[in-house]
């Protein structure tokens, strides 16, 4: 369904709406997947900590230092890992992000993840690789919901990527 406006400047969203900040914020793809990677880094900080804290029994400390661990790797690996999926977009000819190509990437992202940061947790946190794996598992199911929510509402605010629009 074509939307009013066919102003160029004006980034699309999800489904061809506008995007909510009516303009072009970002000047280049990698400047957009920084604050991308920052803002949903900040956030997990915060989640992550809570969740060990409140839902695993962790000691505040500890569950702090998992959560900006897990944030540095994955911020990291973030920014490696939309640069690769947004070249594949490009190359495979995917627009408007699919419900499919949305779950790839989040479980991609969170694949790589799991490699990275069970031994880190199991270390921190004075557990066994089984334990961290299943402590992993927990987080990986949130993450899973909160990377795919989260892409979509920055999508919405900020409009799409050039890769998928």
């Amino acid at each position: 369904m074509p939307y009013p406006s066919d102003d160029p400047s004006v980034p699309r969203g999800p489904g061809g709406r506008p995007a909510l900040v009516g303009r072009r914020v970002f000047g280049s793809p990698a400047r957009r997947r920084v604050v991308y990677a920052v803002v949903f880094e900040l956030l997990a900080v915060l989640f992550t900590t809570l969740i060990l804290a409140g839902g695993v029994g962790a000691e505040q400390g500890p569950a702090l230092l998992v959560a900006v661990v897990s944030s540095a790797v994955a911020l990291t690996w973030n920014l490696v890992f939309n640069t690769v999926f947004e070249r594949l977009e490009r190359r495979l000819g995917v627009t408007g992000r699919p419900w499919w190509a949305r779950l790839a990437h989040a479980v991609g992202f969170e694949t790589g993840l799991v490699v990275f940061l069970v031994p880190a947790v199991a270390l921190i946190l004075s557990v066994s690789l089984w334990q961290a794996l299943v402590i992993e598992a927990g987080l990986i199911v949130f993450f899973l919901v909160y990377s795919a929510v989260y892409a979509y509402l920055f999508d919405v605010v900020f409009g799409l990527p050039d890769s998928a629009a």
